[in-house]
């Protein structure tokens, strides 16, 4: 026996037929890119449309395996399955604004320990420095570290009701920032082991039940990655956009390529994305900077994707001590590098959002 060619694997899957239309999966050109290796393995690419169901595709992987596996001297069948993605959902009035706030900012990131919540909370003080009224809703529920870094660690959120009895939150305030988080209702070490439809209730809550008044910025500070947070704030209100942090790590970049492109395939614009620990200045010498993490990296994912560099924010001891002592560094130390750096993407992110908006 020897190894069948393209030729003879498609006329013999000829009689495996496409559910919806009844008709011959190789007439229809359904089976594509035809390999045979020398050691019996044969693969091939099975194009079906967005409609075939999990158990119709099963289905049809398991005929062309078993008939596939019967000529000569197949060792294996490798089938590889060609979906089309479905399209991004258009922006849709269904959306349900939150009251009083003007434009809502979600700033994440593909993976964690990349300085998200530094740069949320220190774009949300520099905005109000600004004189822009803002908030800050810290949604990454299992991590919610935005009162330390706010110096709001110790401080418990007020539960109102309003005319109709309904239970109204009360956020709190400090560095001119309103401020709502998870870590308010829970003891200080006690996790959070919930699954996505809590998570994505609390989430809705903090939104639409609290009283945030007039805000001109509400800040969304994510978790890290593409879960139900992300999707649960995507399909409740109207973003104006998303900031996508990073390190110049290749590790780091190619989880944020990931999380920039879950909110293009939604339908949320990229406002740009923010290279965090960009080099260290060492605090002796300030007139030298070390690439700890790589250079370059977040300027050449942002040319490769067409979006915006926002700004490199530049690794200094300054920075930490704040966020562990609930000053943000654009308060603490206003002239240093990383503060000037977080203030000018403040900037470019209300600049970016303001020139999204319909004339």
């Amino acid at each position: 026996m020897t190894l069948p060619d393209s030729a003879l694997i498609l006329k013999a899957l000829t009689p495996v037929q496409d559910p919806e239309s009844q008709k011959s999966l190789v007439e229809l050109k359904m089976i594509r890119d035809v390999t045979i290796k020398s050691s019996g393995i044969v693969g091939f690419t099975l194009a079906l449309n967005g409609n075939t169901t999990p158990a119709a595709r099963q289905t049809l992987i398991d005929q062309c395996k078993s008939i596939v596996k019967s000529l000569g001297e197949v060792s294996d069948v490798w089938v590889k399955v060609d979906m089309p993605t479905p399209p991004p959902p258009s922006p849709t009035s269904s959306l349900a604004p939150v009251l009083g706030v003007k434009h809502i900012v979600a700033i994440s990131s593909g993976k964690g320990g990349v300085g998200k919540t530094s740069v949320s909370v220190n774009v949300a003080v520099a905005l109000a420095e600004m004189g822009a009224k803002v908030g800050i809703l810290d949604a990454d529920i299992y991590g919610p570290n935005v009162p330390l870094m706010l110096g709001m660690d110790s401080a418990r959120m007020e539960v109102i009701k309003d005319a109709s009895g309904k239970d109204i939150v009360q956020p709190a305030f400090n560095h001119g920032v309103k401020m709502i988080s998870m870590a308010f209702l829970v003891e200080k070490d006690q996790p959070i082991v919930w699954r996505g439809p809590m998570l994505n209730g609390v989430i809705k809550q903090f939104l639409y039940q609290a009283n945030w008044g007039e805000l001109d910025y509400l800040i969304v500070d994510m978790p890290p990655g593409t879960g139900d947070a992300q999707l649960t704030l995507i399909q409740s209100v109207p973003l104006a956009g998303a900031v996508i942090v990073t390190t110049p790590q290749t590790v780091s970049l190619l989880d944020a390529r990931k999380g920039l492109k879950m909110f293009e395939q939604m339908g949320v614009s990229v406002l740009g994305i923010v290279e965090n620990m960009s080099y260290f200045i060492p605090p002796d010498r300030p007139d030298l900077q070390y690439d700890i993490f790589g250079s370059g990296g977040g300027s050449k994912t942002a040319t490769e994707l067409g979006v915006t560099l926002l700004g490199c924010i530049p690794l200094e001891i300054d920075l930490r001590k704040g966020g562990d002592r609930g000053i943000p560094i654009v308060l603490d130390h206003p002239e240093s590098a990383s503060a000037v750096a977080l203030v000018n993407i403040a900037k470019a992110i209300a600049t970016k959002v303001k020139s999204s908006l319909p004339l």
